[in-house]
């Protein structure tokens, strides 16, 4: 089993540009893969998880807005034009 470390990382609210320290514990191994990854990229940790918590966030919100969107519909119906029969007999016509 990896070990686990507390990673301290800076996360900055692009519209005000308030920055708030938070801890995370990572596996060791998927920090190194991280590590890996954020330098190839040529961006921070902090600018990844940014980033990551952030697509995560709207497609979240993306999905509730577009549950919402079709329950509505759901509860407003659609019209399909049906019109009941008078007698059984008519039903049964052909």
């Amino acid at each position: 089993m990896a070990g686990r470390i507390a990673l301290h990382v800076l996360l900055a609210e692009s519209r005000r540009m308030c920055k708030t320290i938070v801890t995370l514990k990572i596996d060791t191994r998927l920090l190194r893969k991280i590590k890996s990854l954020v330098a190839r990229q040529g961006i921070s940790f902090s600018a990844l998880t940014t980033a990551l918590f952030e697509e995560k966030l709207n497609k979240k919100l993306e999905y509730e807005q577009a549950k919402r969107r079709a329950v509505a519909r759901m509860r407003e119906g659609l019209d399909l034009g049906f019109q009941p029969v008078s007698s059984r007999d008519e039903l049964h016509e052909r």
